[in-house]
């Protein structure tokens, strides 16, 4: 693998440096209070918060694929360092914790490494959409949560859901008001200017309004928490010392963070690349977060990870590329030199406020709202990994998501979609007979076409369809199934196949599989049925196998009379179309589509040109969806029957007028299709009845009202005459 340095630097435009500057400068700022709390909850002082941005950062920004993302101490591996602390018996902040620390940074950083050389990032090319959106959605709002007692004038929170849900209940114990008000206020702010104003640097704003509020006004004195200040000075870079260790207590601990960093760096990462459209290398991402532990280890940090906080931060104020990351850290040093005086000055329940209105964002509703409409299984892993993260924390999320993802797909592969096919008269091929009102079932004939690879989940399903449908059709006497849609069973399939066939072979009815792979013949050999395939269960196509079983075309049909309708093969250009290709796309939804195709018509400014017959600018104003076959302009025009009110308004004439110029076109399409084919017009005539019935249900008041109006029409021609 080539490993590109400042890959996200490369052809860097200049229009790019204004941006990149403003996100590093609200990057950094932001920075200062997240890190610095981070760092205490891993046992630290917080002044390593802010050591631990600046060189991990800039380290993480050389080796990164990642525009926009950014490295820092973060709440999951803080989290862990600080109870591996509590766990060893070693005080928070003191000189065992100060030299244990680095260590346990140290261990990740080389297990990250070792994941890189494993392409341990495959693994999470398994987690789906809904995982991943779960997954961070449940990481904002936990971090949301550990902010909330800052705002109430407490520490920050701790844990999983029920620990914070304790920790902001015992933070309203001591609820202190101003503190309180300044972070919601601050907050409604950011988030209205945000909303009118996106370009405006809310976050600036609200840091000077605090700062200088904090100057003149000695906010402090009033109870509201500042900025712990910090000594000036830069980081003492050290190799950790292995002396007097045990290095196999971290073992655990540090292989937990390394995964835990990998998963929700390189999770939140490919979030944010498939939201903003641009391309990670993934396996170079994992030696990014090892090359920034590495150098978090010997600035003597805790373990630092992908923060979406402050990507998000970055992301608002469009941040182009890593040079918003070597912007802050160049920042940091720039603070830890000169500025350290000026933290004191920033109130907490401001820069939380901040922090919180960055993580709304990233919170996934728009994804969560689609997955409720469109798909409920996913929805619910997405609700799992969202409240597995949220009740036990970021590893369990992804555990669970991910199992989740999996039972996702042996259901979907247990229930694969089936149906049963029939014939149209006159046209080559076999269609579905519930999306096709032209389609009928061959006499004495099943075909059933199994849409999935056939094992043992789903050959219960293969075949309680079958017996389902040959109790509703005793007469059977031929079986045929379409298996072009399996490329591969298994022994329990194999069995079931056998033991189906038996049956049928009793009740005298044969069977037959049809358009399938030469590799499951393999198979079917491999699983001792090489007996069905000698004895002609297998046919190459399913006309070879209706031949085999006597049925030679054309077909005798069920519901039709043979002598009603001839069978000539059509050799125009409609046997290009299907004779009903809307119901056969949209399916249930076909009746929508066709009335908004009335809609598009009735608001057309090209009907003015209706009265020309041979141009059909109906039927050309309703081609919203490549090409309508002759039925579905034909039911076109019958439901534009249906708006002759709408219609005549729109030109200007009367109701019968109207009427007359659709009559005009249909008599046109019926002269079109008579001269294509013979056989067509009977069968037009057929599904009219049928769809007469159909929109008489469907729209009652203006299918009575259309009866009035053909009355009118109807008596008009009898004067004339």
């Amino acid at each position: 693998m080539k490993i590109q340095l400042f890959s996200t630097l490369r052809n860097y435009k200049t229009e790019y440096l204004k941006k990149d500057i403003f996100a590093g400068i609200v990057v950094a700022a932001m920075t200062v209070p997240i890190a610095m709390g981070y760092a205490e909850i891993a046992g630290l002082p917080a002044v390593y918060g802010l050591y631990a941005s600046v060189l991990p950062i800039l380290v993480f920004a050389l080796f990164s694929t990642s525009p926009q993302f950014i490295f820092g101490v973060d709440a999951a591996p803080a989290a862990i360092a600080g109870s591996f602390l509590t766990a060893m018996g070693i005080a928070k902040g003191s000189e065992e914790a100060l030299a244990v620390m680095p260590v346990l940074t140290l261990l990740t950083g080389l297990w990250l490494f070792l994941f890189f050389f494993l392409h341990a990032e495959k693994i999470l090319g398994y987690i789906s959409t809904p995982v991943m959106g779960g997954f961070i959605s449940g990481i904002a709002v936990t971090i949301i949560l550990m902010q909330v007692p800052k705002l109430l004038g407490s520490a920050p929170g701790e844990g999983e859901l029920l620990q914070l849900l304790l920790c902001i209940v015992n933070a309203g114990n001591s609820f202190h008001g101003l503190s309180f008000i300044l972070g919601i206020v601050t907050l409604i702010f950011i988030l209205f200017l945000k909303k009118i104003a996106p370009k405006v640097p809310a976050a600036i704003l609200v840091m000077i309004a605090g700062a200088l509020g904090e100057y003149f006004f000695d906010l402090g004195s009033y109870g509201v928490k500042m900025l712990e200040p910090v000594d000036s000075g830069m980081i003492n870079i050290s190799m950790p010392v292995l002396t007097n260790m045990k290095i196999s207590e971290y073992f655990s601990t540090s292989i937990t963070i390394a995964v835990v960093i990998m998963a929700e760096s390189l999770l939140a990462e490919k979030r944010f690349a498939a939201k903003n459209g641009y391309q990670l290398k993934e396996r170079q991402e994992l030696l990014a977060f090892a090359t920034a532990n590495l150098a978090g280890a010997i600035c003597g940090n805790c373990p630092v990870n992908g923060s979406v906080s402050r990507t998000s931060i970055a992301e608002q104020y469009s941040g182009k590329t890593q040079m918003t990351s070597i912007i802050a850290g160049m920042l940091m040093c720039l603070i830890l030199m000169f500025g350290s005086g000026l933290i004191r000055y920033l109130p907490i329940p401001i820069m939380t406020a901040i922090v919180i209105s960055a993580l709304m964002s990233v919170i996934e509703k728009d994804l969560a709202k689609r997955l409720r409409k469109v798909s409920r299984m996913e929805y619910a892993i997405f609700l799992a990994a969202f409240f597995g993260v949220l009740l036990f924390g970021t590893i369990f999320g992804v555990v669970i998501g991910t199992v989740l993802s999996f039972v996702s797909v042996v259901l979907r592969a247990a229930r694969p979609a089936r149906e049963f096919l029939g014939v149209i008269p006159g046209h080559e091929g076999f269609y579905n007979l519930k999306r096709s009102v032209h389609a009928y079932k061959i006499r004495r004939t099943i075909i059933y076409k199994f849409n999935g690879n056939l094992f043992f989940a789903n050959s219960g399903i293969f075949v309680g369809d079958l017996e389902r449908e040959l109790s509703r059709n005793p007469d059977t006497d031929c079986v045929i199934v379409d298996a072009s849609g399996i490329s591969s069973i298994d022994i329990t399939a194999a069995d079931e196949i056998r033991r189906f066939d038996e049956k049928l072979r009793k009740r005298k009815v044969r069977f037959y599989l049809t358009e399938h792979t030469a590799y499951v013949n393999d198979e079917l050999r491999r699983y001792g049925l090489a007996d069905l395939i000698e004895k002609g269960m297998v046919r190459r196509t399913l006309t070879v196998a209706l031949q085999e079983a006597g049925r030679e075309a054309p077909y005798q049909l069920e519901g039709l009379d043979e002598n009603e309708i001839t069978f000539t093969k059509l050799t125009s250009p409609e046997e290009l179309h299907s004779l009903q290709e809307y119901l056969w796309a949209f399916g249930k939804d076909a009746a929508k589509q066709m009335e908004k195709n009335i809609e598009k018509i009735l608001t057309s400014d090209a009907l003015d040109s209706l009265e020309s017959v041979t141009d059909q600018p109906l039927i050309r104003l309703a081609k919203n969806w490549h090409q309508l076959s002759a039925f579905d302009e034909d039911e076109l025009l019958k439901r534009l029957e249906l708006h002759l009110s709408e219609l005549a308004v729109k030109l200007g004439v009367t109701e019968e007028e109207a009427l007359g110029y659709v009559e005009r076109h249909r008599n046109y399409l019926k002269q079109r299709l008579e001269n294509l084919n013979p056989d067509i017009p009977p069968l037009l005539e057929a599904y009219e009845k049928k769809l007469e019935k159909r929109l008489n249900s469907e729209q009652p008041e203006n299918y009575e009202k259309l009866k009035n109006i053909k009355k009118r029409y109807y008596e008009h021609f009898k004067e004339d005459d």
